[in-house]
């Protein structure tokens, strides 16, 4: 049986097919998001069955996730990105007990319980200071893209303390520190920090080890590292982290309730 799952996400749309007998992912991708949402996901979609070298008939089953999941259309069902990006984790990360997904928009905190079911969760996606909007917009104002901007962060000797809880006073009291002198690879690696600590903030008692990151932020190297600063443990990026949504709609498309597999939220 061949499933997919679409994650419509705030800044970007990914797929992915998944073979249920070969236990394997058969094709992934990822576009920029937009105003048609459906289209391009639907235009994603076809792309990944030609490198599949597959038709639409042998889908078995279809589950859209994400910010924009209620505008994919031809997907059979939706389910949350809470479950989503549980059930993707685990399949890559057993042991894992807890994830920290950080997204173009919001960030979430996910405890599992020992079978893998979401024991609770915590979610920020009304501030842009703890999401990667924030990181954009800084990469925007200092005119680089992210891979600059990590590359930067990891020249930092001493990270610049970033005060502001409101990414829009953060930006201004960024450009306030560069007038002042401060290093830029400072003032980037204290971006990382103070997203890691309103992550921190938002995670409360909910953080057990195993601590796995996911999204797209996670790709940026250093977040990592700040993460384990504020959160005195180890974390591990997840595999191919920002697909981690889509591979969990797959899963949820094959199965939507297998024993210790999580709910639907």
């Amino acid at each position: 049986m061949i499933c997919a799952g679409i994650d419509a996400g705030s800044r970007s749309i990914k797929a992915v097919l998944f073979d249920t007998e070969r236990g394997e992912v058969l094709a992934s991708g990822l576009a920029a998001q937009g105003v048609a949402q459906e289209r391009l996901a639907a235009v994603l979609f076809e792309q990944l069955l030609q490198e599949a070298g597959l038709d639409r008939p042998r889908i078995s089953g279809i589950v859209a996730t994400g910010y924009g999941r209620h505008a994919i259309g031809f997907a059979g069902t939706t389910v949350t990105e809470i479950t989503c990006h549980a059930r993707g984790v685990r399949r890559l990360a057993p042991e894992a007990r807890t994830i920290i997904e950080i997204g173009g928009q919001d960030s979430k905190i996910i405890r599992l319980e020992d079978g893998g079911r979401v024991r609770d969760f915590a979610m920020n996606d009304r501030c842009a200071a703890g999401t990667g909007r924030f990181l954009e917009m800084v990469a925007a104002r200092l005119e680089m893209n992210w891979e600059k901007l990590a590359e930067l962060g990891r020249q930092s000797r001493k990270p610049a303390l970033i005060s502001n809880i409101c990414a829009v006073f953060a930006e201004t009291e960024i450009i306030g520190l560069l007038a002042d002198g401060q290093p830029l690879p400072d003032v980037v690696a204290g971006v990382q920090n103070a997203i890691a600590t309103r992550v921190a903030a938002l995670a409360g008692r909910l953080v057990s080890p195993p601590v796995y990151f996911t999204g797209g932020v996670a790709l940026l190297a250093g977040m990592a590292r700040a993460l384990e600063e504020v959160l005195a443990c180890p974390v591990q990026v997840a595999p191919r982290p920002q697909f981690t949504g889509a591979l969990g709609a797959a899963l949820a498309a094959a199965a939507p309730n297998p024993p210790g597999g999580g709910r639907l939220l």
